[in-house]
Formats: C-alpha cells, structure tokens, sequence
C-alpha cells in the first residue's frame, strides 16, 4: 500500500442519518483513491445544495459513513486506469461519485463520476455552482417538452435550478414567466423573462401575462400546498405541470423529475452551459463563499431558504 493510500484529509460526513445539524461532523477521513474511469480532484471549490439535507435524511441511503456537496471544481491530482481526456493539473468541474465513497465534494480531496475541464475565462468558483443547476434544468424542460415559441411559467425563477431555466427556456426560444421576490427579479427581468411575484392572485396574473393558459409549467420553489394553483394556471392538465419540489403527495397527477420514467441525468449539458458561463452568456448567482470550517454557517443559510444565490465552500486555503 502506498504513502497516499495511508493520507488523510478533511471532510463533511455522517454516520447515522438524522437531521444535517445533529449528524454532520467535519472531521478527518482517509484520502479517496479514484477507481477505473475516474479521476481525484484536489476541491478547490464545493457548493451546497437542498440534496444535501436529503443525503443526511436517508432518502437515498448507501454505505455509512456518508459524504455531501455535490457540485465540485478543482484540479485533478489523480487519474483511474482508462482515463485519457483528462491529466494531473487540469482544472475541471463536475460531480462526485458520492454512492460508492465514505467522502463527498465538501472534503479536500474527491473523486468524480462526471467532469469536465473548467474552460479559461471561468474560476473555480463559478464552475462548483454549475453542475447540479444545469442537469436539473435541462434534463426538466427535456422532459417537459419545450421548444420554440412555447410560453412556460417557471415557478421559482430565484431558485438556482429556476434562475438557470429562466436562460435555458430564453436560449431554446420560448418565452419565459417567472415568479420571484426582490432578491432577484431585476435580474430575471434582464435577462428577457416576465416577472410576477408569488402569493395571493398568482393565477390570474399569470395568465394575464401570457395571455390565457401557458404551455408547461415548471415547478422548483420550496413553496407548499401550490401545486392546486400551478395546476390551475395550464387548464386543469395537471401533465403539463413538473416539478422537482414537491412529488405530488396528493396524487394530482403533477410529473415529477426524478420519478420520471426512464431517468437519464443529463450531464452532457455541462460542457456547453459551463462555456456559455465563460463568455458571460451564462450564470448561477453566487451568494456567499464560505472556509470549510465554517461549514455550520453556509448549512444554517441553505437550511433557512436565506441563501439568495449559491454557497461554496472553499476547502484549499482554510
């Protein structure tokens, strides 16, 4: 066994599920050691997600102890048998292979199931807030159907997957509504969407804006009980309604991303979207960057639906 295989390193993990406050510890942990086809990245840089708090909950359980963060950037330190596109040194970005590690994206070191190469013109911490935003995205509006000259209500557009399918819908040629409060819908407007704001009378100002009933909806917010309303809004065709937020517990017959039948994550789309970042054509809000010891902070922030924008923590340097 070599020296490496006996390293250690900071990480964020749990070994029992429970609420992220009561079962995450930041604490030492052996170095992974990339597999076949995969590649270990020195974390420059880890955003923090909703799926996180579900990681800690158990709804996808794996081997304990456990890893979180699951948007990475980097630079490679490490190369599995087979890898060729890629070498020590190279700056990339992508997504952990966080089922089959005792340690994920928020630890100094990881190994990726997905990358790409951070393309020049992006740091590290804009590519960390890519890649769950952009699959979520694409792979919704794909299974949504949309294309050109369709109108769709994007339920959420301050949300990150919404922020990032407000320009996703733009860029196919649809036409964009959108709901959001203060923090961002100066900014959603900019970019070429209709903006309404949430609560009492989102029905009708919807449907005024787009002029009657909207194509497809898009549900990301962390809004309950509007599901009946988004419903409302597309002429009681509950088919044309998806969400990633809330899987329809009621049976009203909302689609649901992950349950989608067939589930393909689109990871094919970060390439694209990560140099369309690079131009200034793209882009995910950054809120806060964070040193991994201050960890409780950024988790407190996610948690709260305070974060108005990405978190990142910043393991190299702390």
């Amino acid at each position: 066994m070599s020296d490496d295989e006996h390293a250690t390193m900071r990480s964020l993990r749990f070994h029992r599920y429970g609420q992220w406050s009561d079962v995450l510890r930041l604490e030492e942990a052996p170095v992974p050691q990339p597999g076949a086809n995969q590649i270990r990245v020195r974390v420059r840089a880890c955003a923090l997600n909703p799926m996180d708090w579900v990681l800690c909950l158990g709804v996808m359980p794996g081997p304990l102890p456990g890893g979180v963060g699951l948007d990475v950037s980097g630079t490679v330190d490490a190369v599995g048998e087979g890898v060729t596109n890629v070498r020590v040194g190279d700056r990339v970005f992508g997504v952990p292979d966080y089922m089959s590690y005792s340690t994920a994206g928020a630890a100094d070191q990881v190994v990726l199931a997905v990358w790409e190469l951070v393309p020049e013109g992006l740091d590290f911490v804009e590519a960390a807030a890519l890649p769950m935003a952009v699959e979520t995205a694409v792979r919704s509006l794909d299974l949504l159907g949309l294309s050109a000259g369709q109108t769709i209500l994007i339920n959420g557009g301050g949300t990150m997957v919404g922020f990032a399918a407000v320009q996703i819908a733009l860029m196919r040629g649809a036409h964009a509504i959108t709901t959001a409060g203060r923090t961002f819908a100066e900014r959603l407007r900019d970019l070429g969407a209709k903006v309404t704001s949430y609560g009492d009378g989102m029905v009708d100002r919807v449907r005024e804006i787009a002029g009657g009933a909207p194509d497809l909806v898009f549900h990301t917010a962390l809004v309950p009980g509007v599901l009946p309303d988004l419903i409302r809004i597309v002429d009681g065709d509950a088919d044309r309604v998806m969400s990633i937020t809330d899987f329809d517990e009621e049976g009203l017959g909302v689609r649901t991303t992950g349950r989608e039948a067939g589930l393909i994550p689109r990871y094919d789309a970060l390439a694209r979207y990560a140099q369309l970042a690079a131009e200034g054509r793209f882009t995910i809000p950054i809120a806060h960057t964070f040193p991994i010891h201050e960890w409780r902070t950024g988790f407190e922030l996610s948690h709260g639906g305070r974060a108005h924008g990405k978190l990142v923590l910043l393991p190299v340097g702390d």
